[in-house]
């Protein structure tokens, strides 16, 4: 049973106490919060660890909490940041996806759970950064809750960030306007805040600010390899893991047409087109006034519209993959990794169905290349054209992003593991969706009591070990301990990996000849 209790004694009193252990009531840098305690584990939720970004703070770098006096309820998550919800016939629409906050501008918030009794316990910590593409989803999300992790020896942190055009909106004027000569890239500015804040204050529950991993999936992995490029995250943290995602490939620049990509500053004056009158676009000061919500819905108009992170010479100097292939990120060991099944929950409206229809479209999609393709993914007859194209999408996304990851972490000294995750779940969508995206999290997280099946011995031998892994990773540097299967570290010769499944054994050589021409395919652009 939950016990939630607000301390309403004077502050010597509370002080004592917080000297003396960890309660339910901890001193951060901007004050006294009071959380809840279940079972053995304290839960923090809805700390802010910067500024409301509303007002003049819309399209801005974070900025300092303002302190507040008395003792700060943290027993309810804080207000997730504004999103468009997925489609009713989305995956991530089940109880273990529902966000129990409102949606708010005001979101810069962050969660922790602790079972330490001292602060001078020095727990590795785990810092979530949740997925949804960058445009959906929050770190209140009950299949991220954290406290099994924390049963578990670590401390764990789940953060919110700015999404969609509040969180990598570019604009001329916001460029201008900004001493580093940059716009965009808020969502990543809001997730350094958050580690910045991490560094400050998490040794109060008991965590060591020297032993930090970073790790999401998806849109939360991206965000952990670009974290990993950026210069301004220096520091910060010390291991990665990335789950399926990463931002290898073309990227986007500032105020730059390349690679057949606009400028990210187009879409900011096609949105301030749109958001004026009579013909005038929207100024700067008028678009910070404007409802978040009618930003968001106008936004939704424009083609093809979507904000993502931008090379702006400052929080990225270049693009992800030319940082990692000069040695520039920031030398941390990884592990790394991506599910069997990724492009059956990112099949496209139309897929081919006969041999003559993937040839067709892999002329049109990869020009010279499409014999190299047509060779990566043979088929003999229809029946198998299916299986191949979407094959092809799960590995152009994710599989060769991950191993180019582990294979690029090598240019800075660090050591790297990756990982396949095989294990289709017992669940109703098993049979269309397999080893789907995301399909990993329930396992690394131990929330199978939000689960949409009933886990099997097999599923709970397999949480275990990964979590085990996730956080042996977190404490030393290595996924390996007493007890686990022997998980060797991946280098470019032996390309050694960890299969996560019915059967959890190493491997070599995974997907070689598909992530070849992908690699290739994404050199020549």
């Amino acid at each position: 049973m939950k016990n939630t209790i607000l301390l309403a004694t004077a502050a010597p009193l509370i002080l004592a106490s917080c000297a003396a252990g960890i309660g339910d009531t901890v001193k951060v840098d901007s004050g006294l919060i009071a959380g809840t305690t279940d079972g053995e584990v304290r839960v923090f939720k809805g700390i802010p660890y910067a500024a409301p970004p509303v007002g003049e703070l819309r399209w801005r770098p974070p900025q300092p909490v303002a302190p507040w006096e008395g003792t700060r309820d943290a027993t309810a998550f804080g207000s997730s940041c504004v999103s468009v919800p997925y489609g009713s016939d989305s995956l991530w629409n089940g109880p273990e996806w529902e966000d129990p906050a409102e949606q708010s501008e005001d979101c810069l918030h962050l969660n922790v759970w602790t079972a330490a009794r001292s602060p001078h316990e020095e727990r590795p910590v785990m810092v979530w950064i949740h997925g949804g593409s960058l445009q959906h989803e929050s770190g209140s999300v009950p299949a991220y809750g954290g406290a099994n992790l924390a049963r578990k020896g670590v401390v764990a942190v789940t953060i919110n960030y700015r999404l969609g055009p509040f969180g990598y909106l570019a604009h001329p004027e916001l460029t201008a306007e900004s001493e580093h000569g940059s716009s965009g890239n808020y969502g990543i500015l809001d997730q350094i805040a958050a580690l910045e804040w991490v560094q400050r204050n998490i040794a109060a529950f008991g965590g060591d600010p020297g032993r930090v991993t970073i790790f999401g999936e998806s849109a939360g992995s991206w965000s952990v390899n670009f974290l990993v490029a950026s210069p301004l995250a220096k520091g910060l943290f010390h291991r990665a893991i990335g789950q399926s995602g990463a931002g290898f490939g073309p990227m986007t620049q500032l105020s730059e047409d390349r690679s057949g990509r606009p400028a990210a500053e187009t879409l900011g004056v096609a949105l301030a087109e749109l958001l004026g009158s009579q013909g005038e676009p929207a100024s700067l000061a008028a678009m910070r006034a404007t409802r978040a919500e009618e930003v968001l819905a106008t936004f939704g108009e424009l083609p093809g519209g979507r904000a993502l992170p931008t090379v702006d010479g400052w929080v990225f100097p270049t693009d992800i993959q030319t940082i990692f292939e000069e040695g520039r990120q920031n030398p941390v060991p990884v592990i790394v990794g991506s599910n069997a099944d990724e492009g059956t929950t990112f099949v496209p409206e139309f897929i081919p169905s006969t041999v003559n229809e993937l040839r067709l479209i892999a002329k049109q999609r990869y020009g010279d290349m499409a014999d190299d393709f047509l060779e990566a993914y043979p088929v003999s007859d229809d029946s198998e054209v299916q299986d191949a194209f979407i094959a092809s999408i799960g590995d152009a996304w994710f599989t060769w992003q991950m191993r180019m990851w582990a294979t690029l972490t090598a240019t800075v000294d660090a050591k790297a593991w990756l990982y396949h995750f095989t294990r289709v779940p017992p669940n109703a969508e098993s049979e269309t969706y397999g080893s789907y995206h995301g399909a990993e999290i329930v396992y690394v997280m131990g929330n199978f009591h939000l689960a949409s099946f009933i886990p099997r011995p097999v599923d709970e031998r397999l949480a275990e070990v990964m979590s085990s892994y996730w956080i042996n990773f977190a404490a030393t540097g290595d996924p390996n301990g007493e007890g686990l299967p022997v998980w060797p570290n991946y280098n470019y010769h032996t390309r050694r990996y960890m299969e996560l499944g019915d059967t959890i054994q190493p491997g070599s050589y995974l997907r070689m000849k598909e992530c070849d021409f992908f690699e290739q395919y994404f050199a020549a652009r």
